[in-house]
């Protein structure tokens, strides 16, 4: 006989979404807040000449500020007022996660429950409007003093910058927390996700034009496109592998005479139990030296730490092998700090055996834990390798084939990972719409009988 859940999974079908009113809602909810942000990277700045601006950025969208404008889906490149994008609330984010791991009131916060979380987001969003007014006034000192793109008074324009772009990007806050609530998949990712994507098919556009004019060959293009098709591939086999440990559950006793007979489960741990978190985060302190370095600047262009900053902002671009060495190294401390952070062995462990679980040949309590924490560590060496190579290929073919913008593992990482939650995260809203018709069904047929 066919179980419920397996007869609700071969049922299903992406038809049902026409059906299923609440997820229908919760998808046009989130192109609508998708389709504002990308309005939103279009409004430019008040006070600054476009066209000078847009001339000057054109030979620099393979520096940092490349990477600046892909995180911002491009408002960077026409100096939108989302010019800052989403990046400093995942800065602040970053800071508040590092935080509690140290100090001991957030940290008991964040064992509070819902409650603790709720207390670290309003942390999170008044450190945003710190780390916005920052970078605000790096952009705004910037643009001063590059020449002839601004045609305001010099402290009327800074105050308005800094106010337009802290305000773009607290509103970009905003509405991904709504896209997280009301629609579907997780609202910052999104954003980000709807800016690369959005992006993507005029920078092929302009690789094949390059390629059609003689600037790039196109044995390297299609070498390029093929290796990214594979790299694709590769990032969704490695996403959906798992780790599962056998866990046994003995025979128990339900009732006065019925015995359920011992049962077998898995535990499932993913190669990358933190998702794109870490190249997230990592990108986002790249673009530190940037910002202090940007507010190093005076109005006649000279520095006014001696170069400092400046000079370590250079050598953290895209390109240079220190850039790569920084890269690596963070993406993969990130790795093992949200895999802590989001998994307890210690948890898991006081689960399975007050539920009466074990692993097989461990014991429970303190040593299956160890058993839990040994594994883990290992699969996630492995998946801050894979995260680290991933992201590190498109640097060493942007730099092969010359391309003139942005493109690296981490857009490609968010792409293919926004979209198999967004799709699991959809699936799921189907599979709870069958299975309430289901009962429903069951039901009416009960009351007939």
């Amino acid at each position: 006989m066919v179980s419920a859940s397996e007869q609700v999974m071969s049922n299903m079908s992406l038809g049902l979404l026409a059906k299923a009113g609440d997820l229908r809602r919760r998808v046009l909810f989130t192109l609508l807040i998708l389709l504002v942000c990308r309005f939103g990277a279009y409004l430019p700045l008040p006070g600054i000449d476009a066209e000078v601006f847009y001339q000057s950025f054109a030979g620099n969208q393979r520096s940092i500020i490349g990477l600046f404008n892909m995180f911002s889906g491009g408002a960077v490149g026409r100096m939108a007022i989302f010019a800052l994008g989403i990046m400093p609330y995942i800065s602040a984010s970053i800071v508040v996660q590092l935080m509690s791991a140290v100090i001991p009131e957030w940290k008991s916060l964040k064992e509070e429950g819902e409650g603790g979380r709720l207390r670290l987001g309003q942390y999170a969003r008044r450190l945003t409007i710190v780390i916005g007014s920052l970078q605000g006034f790096g952009v705004a000192t910037g643009l001063l003093a590059a020449e002839g793109v601004v045609f305001f008074p010099r402290l009327f324009f800074i105050l308005t910058t800094v106010a337009t772009l802290l305000a773009g990007s607290i509103l970009l806050m905003w509405l991904g927390e709504q896209i997280s609530a009301m629609g579907v998949g997780n609202g910052t990712s999104l954003i980000i996700f709807s800016g690369i994507v959005a992006e993507f098919p005029d920078a092929v556009l302009g690789v094949l034009e390059l390629s059609r004019q003689g600037s790039i060959s196109g044995f390297a293009v299609l070498t390029s496109f093929m290796m990214l098709v594979f790299a694709i591939c590769f990032v969704v086999f490695m996403e959906r592998s798992q780790r599962r440990l056998l866990v046994q559950y003995p025979r128990r006793q339900v009732g006065a005479r019925e015995m359920l007979q011992s049962q077998s489960s898995h535990l499932p741990l993913k190669v990358n139990m933190s998702g794109v978190i870490p190249p997230i985060f990592a990108s986002a302190l790249l673009l530190l030296p940037a910002t202090v370095s940007s507010l190093s600047v005076r109005a006649d262009g000279s520095s006014a730490y001696l170069g400092v900053f400046n000079t370590i902002a250079v050598m953290l671009t895209p390109g240079h092998l220190l850039y790569s060495l920084v890269y690596v190294g963070l993406i993969s401390f990130f790795c093992f700090f949200y895999t802590a952070f989001v998994f307890d062995p210690n948890n898991v462990a006081k689960q399975l055996k007050k539920s009466g679980g074990f692993i097989p040949g461990v014991r429970p309590g303190e040593k299956t834990a160890s058993y839990i924490d040994y594994v883990l560590t290992r699969i996630t060496v492995l998946g801050a390798l894979y995260i680290s190579g991933v992201c590190l290929l498109p640097e060493f073919l942007v730099s092969w084939v010359e391309v003139p913008f942005y493109f690296g593992g981490t857009a490609m990482l968010i792409i293919v990972s926004v979209t198999m939650d967004t799709v699991a995260q959809v699936q799921g809203h189907l599979f709870s719409y069958q299975y309430e018709g289901l009962i429903n069904r069951t039901k009416l047929r009960d009351v007939w009988k």
